[in-house]
């Protein structure tokens, strides 16, 4: 077994803090059990109103039970954890409902803390991935954390080969491999292309945890690594706050990888197992405490692949990890040269390591990585206590979707719909001559529609949902007194989606106001989705784009002395165009205050077609999205300031065009505060 305080360095760090609860450290990973008493006193809660509660006798409950220990065990309970005073934050996102976590989930999660005022997030998890790229909407919760200057800590995999798992290889994300009692790397521990600027070795061989029910236990890998490099990078922000320093989470991720102890070895290729290098708790104290400003411009662009739950695979449960033997070693002054906009990574490798001898190891600058600028802008997370939203509220844009839940509730419309009659043959206006009808099939959304316009009733039988590229990423529950009013909103938004996609009552997009129920609804596929309580029909919006586009045109066409079929057809490609950029550039989860800010002001955008009329005119496409925290409010409001920028592609001398919207989200259905406003600026 691995004792923690063995760990080289760590009693040094602790003689320093044992952490603050100002410095707050979530946990994505499967429901903790904070009854156990290696918590007892611990500031650690979980967030409500997102997943549903789940008992605590699974594999996802004692990897999350166990990881938690690992951080936050008091130092007088049955498990030492790395940093006891600090304030945690769980959020399970993995179950044992799920047959694996899905990048949706991660998303989801790390959005949420970052919500929550995290300024470390441990994910102890993650999906292979041949190409070491995310899925979209994970890969955007990674860089909102780059932007709020959030550490992500995620484990590298336990799959013992070359390859990159996400969200650990992801830029700006901290990976972690794991290292044997010996201090080698532990041979399923993951190393890959990403890894070699960006990922850390810790100890993950044997490490004591905490299981469900009061007793503990021991387990081995990347997801036992990970936590103990959150909660020593958890200590040295903590460090900074008691200097009187800014907590900068990304600037002590910098520090970890320049002051990492390099791989002793003459082989190129095995040195690859050893990432960065082995985690070097007294040079990276060094480091921290000459000079924190210094770390500042750290890189953050390379990121490390994560284990699946902690498992050989990432659907599995715990499998072993290594803890890093103690090696002679002398804690030297370390000067930290970085780059903007680089950060660290890494991976899990499972290669023999050999001790390094006594003295210090030469401390390396971390290479910048190439980074697109970031373009959403936002506030840095306070080093104060946030406090955290029991029941997050939801202003989401996707399309809608349906779903039965069983065969049975499936078979049950496939009966009580209409046989359909086949289509007509050219020119044919009835049923004559046509053949047989057709079987009802109420996986045809047009189908489904025409029968609930005839039975409204039975919308009420269908799990709705709100899917974005297909997805299904919430279930909507109409309720209150307005429920069936609702209900019939639903059925003619889902009208609208099936219309002709020429037709003026085509709708492409939908937006759904709500707020998380805490309950979750398992799907006819097997997917397990959380229920969004919707009560008010106000900001249930379908975007008929079409319709806008059509009266764009009209308006073209009245200033245009000349104007030609050609002319209409690139407007109306443009304007298409247009409205596709702003979907997918906004294109998120809706959970978050930033992102219903976001939306409300797309909502607006595609509402207004004034906006596209002025822009259409003066010949201006949309070039970026900011969104800042609004400096000025109201009491007890939400308020942020959602700016587009629009520019000529054909002159980029001209000025550009601004639309600025303060949005108050403190409500289920966000509010603009004031008039939209609108300038140029060079």
């Amino acid at each position: 077994m691995c004792d923690v305080s063995t760990i080289p360095g760590l009693t040094e760090l602790w003689d320093q803090t044992r952490g603050d609860d100002r410095v707050r450290v979530a946990m994505v990973d499967g429901p903790v059990d904070l009854g156990h008493p290696a918590f007892a006193g611990a500031s650690v809660r979980r967030l409500d109103g997102v997943w549903s509660a789940e008992g605590f006798d699974g594999p996802a409950a004692r990897h999350g039970t166990h990881v938690a220990s690992v951080i936050f065990g008091q130092q007088d309970g049955p498990v030492q954890g790395i940093s006891p005073d600090c304030s945690g934050l769980s959020l399970p996102a993995f179950s044992d409902r799920r047959r694996k976590t899905s990048q949706l989930e991660i998303a989801r999660a790390v959005e949420l803390a970052v919500e929550a005022g995290a300024h470390i997030i441990n994910i102890s998890g993650g999906q292979l991935s041949p190409s070491g790229a995310a899925e979209d909407l994970l890969d955007r919760a990674v860089r909102l954390c780059r932007e709020r200057n959030v550490l992500v800590v995620a484990a590298a995999g336990n799959d013992g080969c070359f390859c990159d798992h996400v969200p650990a290889a992801l830029p700006s994300v901290l990976a972690v491999g794991a290292l044997d009692d010996s201090g080698q790397p532990l041979a399923m521990s993951n190393w890959g292309p990403a890894y070699a600027d960006q990922g850390i070795l810790a100890s993950g061989e044997n490490i004591l945890g905490a299981v469900p029910g009061g007793a503990t236990t021991t387990a081995s890998g990347t997801s036992m690594a990970a936590p103990i490099v959150a909660g020593v990078a958890a200590l040295l922000l903590s460090m900074q706050l008691q200097a009187g320093q800014r907590p900068d989470p990304l600037g002590v991720r910098a520090a970890l990888l320049a002051s990492a102890e390099p791989c002793p070895l003459q082989d190129p290729d095995a040195c690859k197992r050893f990432l960065t290098g082995k985690l070097d708790i007294r040079r990276a104290m060094s480091a921290v405490q000459a000079s924190s400003s210094q770390l500042v411009d750290a890189p953050i662009d390379a990121v490390a692949q994560s284990c699946g739950c902690g498992g050989s695979r990432p659907e599995e449960a715990m499998q072993p990890c290594s803890c890093g033997g103690s090696r002679p070693e002398e804690a030297g002054a370390v000067t930290v040269r970085s780059s903007a906009e680089n950060g660290p990574g890494g991976a899990d490798v499972a290669v023999p390591v050999l001790a390094t001898a006594s003295g210090s190891v030469p401390v390396r600058t971390i290479p910048a990585a190439t980074a697109k600028p970031a373009q959403v802008s936002l506030s840095q997370p306070s080093a104060e206590p946030v406090q955290v939203t029991s029941h997050p509220l939801v202003y989401a844009l996707g399309t809608l979707g349906y779903d039965f839940g069983t065969e049975a509730r499936r078979d049950s419309f496939k009966q009580s719909m209409k046989w359909v009659p086949p289509v007509p043959p050219s020119g044919g206006d009835d049923d004559e001559g046509r053949g047989p009808l057709v079987p009802p099939n109420p996986y045809d959304a047009r189908q489904m529609a025409d029968h609930l316009a005839g039975r409204p009733d039975e919308a009420r039988a269908l799990i709705w949902t709100l899917n974005i590229e297909l997805n299904p990423v919430y279930a909507i529950e109409p309720a209150g007194s307005y429920g069936a009013d609702i209900y019939k909103r639903l059925v003619d938004l889902l009208t609208g989606e099936v219309a002709d996609e020429h037709s003026t009552e085509y709708i492409e997009r939908v937006s759904i106001p709500g707020r998380l129920t805490g309950r979750s609804i398992r799907l006819f596929t097997g997917q397990v989705i959380p229920v969004v309580e919707v009560g008010r029909l106000h900001g249930m919006h379908g975007w008929k784009v079409n319709k806008l586009i059509e009266g764009a045109i009209a308006v073209a066409k009245k200033l245009s002395e000349k104007w030609t079929p050609e002319a209409e057809g690139r407007l109306r490609d443009a304007l298409r165009e247009f409205l596709n950029r702003i979907y997918y550039d906004l294109r998120n989860l809706g959970a978050t205050s930033r992102d219903r800010a976001l939306n409300f002001a797309a909502t607006n955008v595609v509402q207004a077609a004034g906006v596209f009329d002025a822009e259409l005119k003066n010949k201006r496409q949309l070039d970026t999205i900011n969104v800042e925290k609004s400096p000025f409010c109201r009491l007890d409001s939400d308020c942020w300031d959602v700016k587009l920028h629009f520019f000529d592609p054909e002159n980029t001398n001209r000025a550009r065009h601004v639309y600025r919207y303060t949005i108050d989200v403190s409500d289920i259905v966000p509010v603009t505060l004031g008039q939209p406003r609108d300038w140029s600026e060079r």
